[in-house]
């Protein structure tokens, strides 16, 4: 069976919600005898009669109890799907690469409040430390660590890290000396440069001579070697930035100098690709994010 037209199921449910032709002509813009009309079209199309009318009123027939309730909790459910797609269309969406150590350690703490800011935005994060073609349309944008260079890509330096030494209080390192005896833990870097935070460039640096390189503990992630020195297993030269909430807290602390500049966090877009508002909005947020960090240098 072929339904009636929606305009008079439309018209009906909204006639006995209100138990009136009038009414109902007032919410749907049109006038009492049109609504009247699309009445009688409907009761000769199903063969029932709907309504008592009444000189001031409209009463259901209980053909007419049984049919409002399925009209009614279906124009309902047609107003809550409609009302979501529409949402959908007009919230935004950003797909943002990022390295596991840095979305875990930095940004994951921090991203309650770029949805205070951005509510709009809606974000999400792809985990990977490989790396990611972004015209391939898997991502919007990038998070990666390095020199700046990447042909090809429109690029946003967001902040350089500062390695410094830390340790937990617990160890009692106080001055340079105490090296000698401390663990080291070591981080081990796919690439080793000029610019890459060793032990061998710190001491170097720092005019240490004679300290034990060769021993201590080895991480290929450096949120496990943070740990490792929250536990007080050693001593790790550690991204600033990355540490900043232990510090604060005292999990951690710097007992001397000097830190190590090291490669940057760059915001990588496609020079083609959408989302570029957002996009911008994002690195911006995470640079204002890093000029309120505190300088944590002795």
């Amino acid at each position: 069976m072929s339904l009636p037209p929606l305009a008079t199921l439309r018209a009906f449910e909204a006639a006995a919600r209100h138990q009136s032709f009038k009414k109902a002509a007032a919410e749907i813009g049109v006038t009492p005898t049109a609504i009247s009309h699309q009445m009688r079209l409907l009761e000769d199309t199903l063969g029932v009669r709907l309504f008592d009318r009444k000189p001031r009123q409209v009463i259901l027939t209980p053909a007419g109890q049984e049919l409002y309730p399925v009209l009614r909790d279906g124009f309902a459910s047609f107003a809550t799907a409609i009302d979501r797609v529409q949402q959908r269309k007009v919230r935004k969406s950003l797909t943002v690469s990022v390295l596991p150590s840095f979305a875990g350690k930095w940004l994951l703490p921090r991203l309650a409040g770029f949805q205070a800011i951005y509510p709009d935005i809606h974000l999400r994060l792809h985990t990977s430390t490989e790396i990611v073609d972004l015209a391939s349309g898997v991502a919007d944008a990038a998070i990666r660590y390095g020199r700046g260079h990447y042909p090809g890509l429109e690029t946003q330096t967001l902040f350089w890290e500062h390695y410094i030494p830390v340790c937990s209080p617990t160890l009692g390192i106080v001055e340079v000396e105490d090296l000698q005896d401390a663990t080291l833990l070591h981080l081990e870097w796919l690439n080793v440069d000029e610019v890459t935070p060793t032990w061998e460039r710190w001491a170097m640096v720092a005019g240490v001579q004679n300290l034990n390189l060769s021993g201590g503990i080895s991480f290929t992630d450096d949120t496990l070697a943070i740990q490792a020195a929250i536990a007080g297993q050693g001593i790790v030269l550690a991204s600033r930035e990355m540490v900043v909430a232990e510090l604060k807290s005292g999990l951690l602390v710097q007992p001397f100098g000097p830190e190590l500049k090291g490669h940057g966090y760059h915001l990588l877009h496609a020079a083609q690709g959408n989302h570029w508002a957002e996009v911008a909005a994002f690195g911006n947020w995470i640079r204002a994010e890093i000029e309120q960090l505190p300088a944590t240098a002795p």
